[in-house]
């Protein structure tokens, strides 16, 4: 893998933005570290030690970075699919009856390409699971620390099924965002004011669900003005910033003032963005912590709040407002290594870290070890060692899994025309599928145990068999794509 790692490094194109994928494989770190510090495991279950400590509750203000990850996956989204609206037949020269329809044809190819990239160590994640815990249940297992597992492991799916929407919303957005720039933002940031005074002001039921679009799309539509150069910082591409800074050009007073300039809209963005949270957590319904905490009323996370997007643009601010010292970094060999290896299995390790921490937990019980009460002096003693172990199993699950996250080779034929609308449908299927399985998780398979999703019940099988569904629907309209340079999902 190490030789590979390095002819991949050493062939990055110059115009390729690193520090996206530094923020990609970053932010799903902090999230895998941050799932095993909160873990308050004891014999009876499995705690949240933000609720034993509520005092550690700010933290999730630097640590809930789910919103760079989407911010990120706006930028990758628009190269992708401008690459490959680049490539269609015609070309951009193409009249508009053709590019009409090699537009709906480019969708289908475009979803087809994201989706493999999540899909397929997704659902191999979801087997290898299924497997088990159909047979742990039919062996009479599925108690005690067994039990809480089965519904813990597929609960980070979620994620996927939000980005899956985000992968589906981009043409439509994208081309929003092309006529209306941060007008479009600002849409859905109203539309997700509206949904919050709605929901706290006038009491309306349900209309809170609206905004897992309005508030995650508006992140992922942060993206798109990056990709175009909008937030500042330099421009779309890295390289402007990554070449000038690592050469130590662009000295003079008239180079310094345009860096400062540059660097306007992220520090309105970090500023502006954490002065909104602050006000509205103080003076508003929402609570402090960042992430969902057990038996609260209110949530910011599930579904997501007006604090929580203004959150997200404090983070989005505060990440660009370092693009240029980590361009710096990056221009650097070893350190480019060590990010191309660990986004080429960053996906495997976000799907089986808290399988990995769930078995250390388990093998601590099963060899009698004592669990200290969370929080206390012995527990902080002996997270160091659980986090070494839960990463040291992670690792070896990775390299048994990782080769599931390696694309798939493109094909020779072109989506036929008129097969977007089937890959939509697809892409909804899967969707759903995936986002039905975060919530019923893999408990109570022989009992038919179901969860609500959107007011209907829905199983385990039934959401593995939509999201399988809907993965073949895509693969059909979307077959043959040709890849354009993308910045992966």
């Amino acid at each position: 893998m190490g030789s590979a790692v390095r002819v991949l490094a050493e062939a990055t194109p110059a115009t390729r933005d690193r520090y996206v994928d530094l923020l990609r494989v970053g932010s799903l770190a902090v999230v895998v570290l941050g799932h095993w510090m909160m873990a308050a495991v004891t014999p009876d279950g499995v705690g949240n030690l933000l609720a034993v400590v509520p005092a550690l509750q700010p933290l999730t203000w630097l640590l809930q970075v789910m919103p760079v990850f989407f911010f990120v996956g706006g930028f990758s989204h628009a190269l992708s699919y401008r690459s490959l609206l680049r490539k269609r037949p015609g070309g951009p020269a193409a009249s508009a009856a053709s590019a009409s329809a090699s537009a709906d044809s480019v969708y289908a190819a475009f979803l087809r390409a994201r989706l493999q990239r999540l899909l397929r160590p997704t659902m191999v994640f979801v087997l290898v699971w299924g497997v088990v815990a159909l047979l742990v249940q039919l062996l009479g297992g599925g108690g005690g620390l067994t039990g809480v597992t089965l519904r813990l492991v597929t609960q980070p799916l979620w994620f996927i099924g939000i980005y899956l929407a985000m992968v589906a919303f981009t043409p439509p957005l994208l081309r929003l965002h092309e006529r209306y720039g941060w007008g479009a933002f600002a849409g859905l940031a109203g539309a997700a004011a509206a949904v919050d005074v709605l929901r706290f002001a006038a009491g309306v039921p349900y209309v809170e669900f609206l905004n897992f679009a309005f508030v995650w799309l508006a992140v992922h539509q942060l993206g798109f003005l990056r990709a175009d150069g909008r937030l500042g910082a330099g421009a779309g591409s890295a390289s402007h910033t990554g070449s000038a800074s690592a050469s130590g050009a662009g000295s003079t007073p008239g180079t310094s003032l345009r860096v400062l300039g540059s660097l306007r809209v992220p520090a309105l963005l970090a500023g502006g963005g954490l002065i909104g949270a602050v006000v509205l957590v103080a003076a508003g319904p929402y609570p402090l912590s960042m992430v969902g905490m057990p038996g609260e009323k209110v949530s910011n996370m599930a579904p997501p709040t007006l604090a929580l997007l203004a959150h997200g643009l404090w983070l989005v601010g505060a990440v660009e407002l370092l693009r240029a010292p980590a361009a710096r970094l990056l221009a650097r060999p070893r350190a480019w290594r060590t990010v191309v290896a660990a986004n080429g299995v960053a996906m495997t390790a976000f799907l089986w870290h808290l399988t990995a921490m769930l078995g250390v937990y388990g093998a601590l019980l099963a060899l009698d070890v004592p669990l200290p009460e969370p929080a206390t002096a012995a527990w902080w003693a002996q997270t160091p060692l659980r986090l070494a172990a839960a990463a040291a199993l992670t690792a070896a699950l990775v390299a048994a899994f990782r080769t599931f996250e390696h694309p798939a080779p493109p094909t020779a034929t072109t989506p036929a025309p008129g097969s977007g609308p089937l890959a939509a449908l697809g892409a909804t299927l899967c969707l759903l599928g995936v986002l039905g399985l975060s919530m019923v998780g893999l408990g109570g398979l022989l009992e038919g145990r179901t969860a609500l999703l959107i007011a209907i019940p829905v199983s385990a099988p039934a959401a593995v068999a939509m999201t399988l569904g809907g993965w073949l629907l895509v693969e059909r309209a979307g077959r043959g794509a040709v890849r354009g340079s993308d910045q992966r999902p």
